[in-house]
């Protein structure tokens, strides 16, 4: 039998988590109004950095490139380029770092790469913003539940 490593760093067991919107305690799933906030801000980060792509590719001449990209196409790679990054990495956007909330999956873990890409690609599911209501203040919308993920308060 190995001999415990009492440097070894602590291990927490995850595994019977049961993610369960009407039992906020478990994994202090954001509340309503956290998600709102985080809304809020990270639509207008969104749209100032869309702002700032296309002022930076007008400066640089890339008009061209511009005109061909249907305006649907540019949003969603620039939403894939806002969001995806700053999930992926430090499981925050700009909203969530201010609003002390982050991304995990429902086992309490940083999400997987595909997890935040598909995060991302459910926020562009007509109406998707109206899953929120219900959940009891803690909600639990489409982008959280089809990608395996939640929005949990860190302070």
């Amino acid at each position: 039998m190995p001999e415990e490593n009492p440097y070894a760093a602590p291990v927490a067991d995850f595994s019977g988590i049961d993610v369960d919107a009407t039992q906020p305690d478990k994994l202090r799933i954001a509340s309503q109004g956290k998600r709102f906030a985080n809304l809020i801000v990270d639509q207008f980060a969104y749209y100032v950095f869309s702002f700032l792509v296309g002022l930076v590719m007008a400066l640089v001449g890339a008009v061209d490139v511009l005109d061909s990209i249907p305006d649907l196409v540019f949003g969603i790679l620039v939403m894939l380029v806002y969001f995806v990054p700053q999930e992926a990495i430090f499981g925050r956007t700009l909203g969530k770092l201010i609003t002390g909330t982050k991304v995990v999956d429902v086992q309490g873990r940083s999400p997987t790469f595909g997890q935040v890409i598909g995060r991302t690609l459910a926020r562009m599911i007509p109406f998707e913003a109206f899953s929120f209501f219900g959940g009891k203040g803690y909600p639990v919308g489409w982008h959280d539940s089809l990608s395996k993920t939640r929005v949990v308060t860190t302070r």
